[in-house]
């Protein structure tokens, strides 16, 4: 970061902020991967069989999400461990344990809810084809969302409202409270507290609404409120409109 290169412990905080952004992104790609078995099943009309078959399709549809979220799951966690060594092996310091604990939770988290998302928007797909484009989309979409293009401060404040109303983004802004934690101790330890609360702002540590600061738990129930919104639509999806 331009006027931070003479602070104590940049590399441990900037690479503490990537890796936490590759955390959030992970579980939505990785489980939108996953789903690709529920378009190509459809696409050779062995979905029909299942359907035709005496499972039901809450059976069915719980297969693909259950699926689709432990394939994410390995993922993830393979990521996070390869992100740790990465930034150990590069100078910083690995997390506490408690501060692993709080990153394996919020895997299981936002790997859940991605698992959710996915599998709703998959539902609308019938070819390989559509599926494909959409995954090319998603994937470059999600990493502007995240802020691993060009960090949220970079970005005229409409921009900055739209990304916020997305649940990744809100999934990146709980990796990085947890994973740049101990790296800002160590960087801002003799700077005022303004100019810490500036660089969260920038970086998309922290969200602020209006001249409110988001808590963490804000970030929490804003996608609790995507993962219930798409389960129900899911079940729609399932029981009226998937023939």
């Amino acid at each position: 970061m331009q006027g931070m290169t003479d602070m104590k412990g940049v590399r441990f905080l900037m690479d503490s902020w990537i890796m936490a952004a590759l955390l959030a992104v992970t579980p939505v790609t990785t489980s939108l991967g996953a789903m690709a078995t529920r378009v190509e099943d459809k696409n050779n009309h062995i979905y029909k069989d299942f359907i035709a078959s005496p499972l039901k399709r809450s059976t069915l549809a719980s297969s693909y999400i259950i699926s689709g979220f432990f394939i994410s799951l390995i993922l993830t966690f393979i990521t996070f461990i390869l992100a740790e060594l990465y930034i150990v092996i590069f100078g910083g310091e690995l997390l506490s344990i408690e501060a692993m604990f709080m990153v394996i939770l919020l895997i299981i988290f936002t790997t859940a809810a991605s698992s959710l998302m996915m599998f709703y928007l998959v539902s609308w797909f019938k070819s390989i084809n559509t599926y494909t484009t959409a995954s090319t989309i998603v994937g470059t979409l999600i990493g502007f969302l995240t802020g691993i293009y060009i960090p949220i401060g970079s970005v005229p404040e409409a921009v900055q409202m739209v990304i916020k109303l997305f649940p990744t983004s809100h999934a990146g802004v709980l990796f990085r409270s947890v994973m740049m934690k101990q790296a800002e101790k160590v960087t801002f330890a003799d700077a005022p507290a303004s100019v810490l609360e500036d660089f969260r702002l920038n970086l998309g540590v922290s969200f602020k609404v209006g001249d409110t600061i988001l808590p963490i738990y804000s970030s929490i129930l804003y996608i609790l409120i995507f993962m219930v919104l798409f389960f129900v639509l899911s079940l729609f999806q399932i029981s009226i409109k998937e023939k």
